[in-house]
């Protein structure tokens, strides 16, 4: 691992576009490496093994790309696969889940006791925030609730389906009713984070990782002594997908305005 080399980060969507913007956002002078699986989007109704073997190609093809950090930009693939890639990469790079970053928030933030998540079907199953809170915080009270619409609803950004009140709906769910916080357990979700802000008229706290996973990011960094020392130039990163489509190429412009060119490689065969 050499400080000036670059930081890698891959979801299987736009969700990862809101990490890496965070990400860019507290490290300005990282180079960032990312990979966007949307051959295969979403990963949240995905089984644990095909989401399992997508990122473990995933993240061969980065450290091949000499990455001295991987940010595993999807809560489902940081549910399934950070423990065990964690173990296969530990003496190439450091790894890093979206997933952490929030739990902590909560263990430290003692006023909140009656928490609900929301994330696909795939983080849901394995009830990962709901054993990591209580196992530090027995007094929190986590509700989880599968919203398996949500992440192609915000792919695909329409506003008709916006209208059908999808989004009310699943916040409406009994399993939500007494919340004092929520947790947005998709990296695709902040996007629609006003949405759901307004339907609790702003009255419950909403943790989403990219308050979070920047500094995080940074402190290892720091600690390993592995920031990037050039700051007198901007980066150049480099964005990789499994499939080019136009609608990617017009989601990355809403986070990164200089334009990013997208190279499609073929990783899975």
């Amino acid at each position: 691992m050499h400080r000036d080399n670059p930081i890698g980060i891959f979801d299987s969507g736009i969700g990862g576009l809101t990490v890496a913007h965070a990400i860019n956002k507290v490290l300005p002078n990282e180079k960032l490496i990312y990979f966007g699986d949307i051959q295969h989007l979403p990963y949240g109704n995905k089984s644990s093994n095909k989401i399992l073997n997508y990122s473990e190609k995933i993240v061969d093809f980065l450290i091949k790309k000499k990455c001295k950090a991987i940010i595993i930009a999807c809560n489902s693939a940081s549910a399934i696969s950070y423990k065990l890639l964690k173990k296969k990469v530990s003496s190439k790079c450091l790894l890093f889940n979206v997933i952490d970053p929030v739990v902590k928030e909560v263990i430290n933030n003692k006023s909140i006791k009656n928490i609900g998540v929301i994330g696909t079907l795939a983080t849901i199953k394995t009830d990962i925030y709901k054993t990591s809170i209580e196992k530090k915080r027995s007094d929190v009270n986590v509700f989880s609730l599968a919203t398996p619409l949500l992440a192609s609803l915000i792919e695909e950004d329409d506003n008709q389906l916006y209208k059908k009140g999808i989004i009310e709906s699943y916040l409406s769910h009994k399993n939500l009713k007494n919340i004092d916080s929520l947790i947005l357990g998709c990296t695709h979700y902040p996007m629609i984070q006003s949405k759901i802000a307004t339907h609790y008229k702003k009255k419950i706290i909403i943790l989403n990782t990219l308050k979070y996973i920047g500094y995080e990011v940074y402190m290892k960094l720091k600690t390993k002594n592995l920031l990037n020392s050039n700051n007198h130039n901007s980066p150049k990163h480099n964005f990789y997908v499994s499939d080019y489509t136009e609608n990617f190429q017009k989601k990355t412009q809403l986070f990164f305005p200089t334009e990013i060119i997208l190279k499609e490689v073929n990783i899975f065969s």
